[in-house]
């Protein structure tokens, strides 16, 4: 007899991602005060603009002057939310703190859209979690009619915030190629000595030395691109190639964060490559001794039944 099962999304694996994008938020709050995150833009306005769907975010709710709380307010829910304790709960406030910087701050970058994404995605996945915290292991699976709708409305989100991370590398990459400093391969020389975004002078030197060798310039510049693609076509690759491309994607973006300060960035990229490279259900068992994942790792990956074929019993 036949069974297709949809897999348990709930496990260390996605939770591990929830904690990276909390943490990537919550930097940027705890450290940059109220002053710096909410200043005039030219051309632009005030910010937070407070401007029709933005007018709903956290720091639009209360005037200037409580800037300061609400800033602290929101670093307490991120706080909660990166511990792991209680997903069903968390999940909602922490998307919400994610919208509220996003469209609030004067100068978001590409992290806080990514991280405002991937977040609202994770709902889904959260709002069915049973457990007490993310870390845990795996439920035990449940045939009920409700676990099986959560599992897949999970299983669904994780798939489209997979396809939303493929779709960015591939963008990414494709964008920069009509540029005449990204196809001979000198961009990346521009970029480490650009005064605002370029490296920091303690490692200039070091990067300068391969930055202007034609060969060493060629290669820092056409890597990214390479892997970026590669990174773009994952989800079409063995899962051994997407875990030979996880380390190899964390520290490119940790290279990037280092040289020019991107941490939210970063962090965010590092939670989105969690999601597209890892399994469904992924759970490394981060919280659990070793005598205690030696035995989970011997166990099969929880499922759910999704329909039987046949209206009797299922052994084991």
């Amino acid at each position: 007899m036949r069974r297709r099962t949809i897999a348990l999304p709930w496990a260390a694996g996605y939770g591990l991602a929830r904690t990276l994008l909390a943490l990537g938020t919550l930097g940027t709050l705890a450290f940059s005060d109220s002053a710096s995150l909410f200043r005039e833009v030219a051309t632009v306005g005030q910010y937070p603009l407070c401007r029709g769907v933005t007018g709903a975010g956290a720091f639009c709710l209360v005037s200037p002057d409580h800037f300061e709380a609400m800033r602290w307010a929101c670093c307490l829910v991120l706080v909660i939310a990166a511990s792991g304790w209680r997903p069903r709960y968390t999940a909602i406030p922490h998307a919400y703190v994610a919208f509220s910087v996003f469209t609030g701050i004067s100068i978001p970058d590409g992290g806080d859209q990514i991280t405002w994404i991937l977040t609202l995605l994770l709902v889904l996945v959260a709002v069915g979690d049973p457990r007490r915290w993310h870390w845990q292991p795996q439920p035990r699976p449940d045939e009920t009619a409700s676990r099986r709708t959560w599992a897949l409305i999970g299983v669904s989100a994780i798939t489209l915030a997979r396809i939303q991370m493929s779709v960015l590398y591939f963008q990414s990459c494709v964008a920069k190629l009509p540029h005449a400093e990204w196809a001979d391969g000198s961009a990346l020389y521009y970029w480490i000595n650009n005064h605002a975004f370029g490296a920091p002078g303690w490692l200039r030197p070091a990067l300068n030395a391969v930055a202007e060798n034609p060969v060493g310039v060629a290669a820092l510049t056409w890597s990214p691109l390479v892997l970026e693609i590669v990174l773009a076509a994952a989800l079409l690759l063995p899962q051994r190639v997407r875990w030979m491309l996880l380390p190899v994607g964390v520290l490119f973006h940790l290279g990037i964060a280092v040289v020019m300060g991107l941490w939210s960035f970063a962090f965010a990229m590092w939670a989105g490559l969690l999601l597209l490279l890892t399994p469904y259900g992924h759970d490394p068992r981060l919280a659990l001794p070793r005598r205690r994942q030696k035995r989970a790792t011997s166990c099969p990956e929880p499922t759910v039944p999704a329909h039987n074929e046949a209206e009797q019993p299922v052994h084991s």
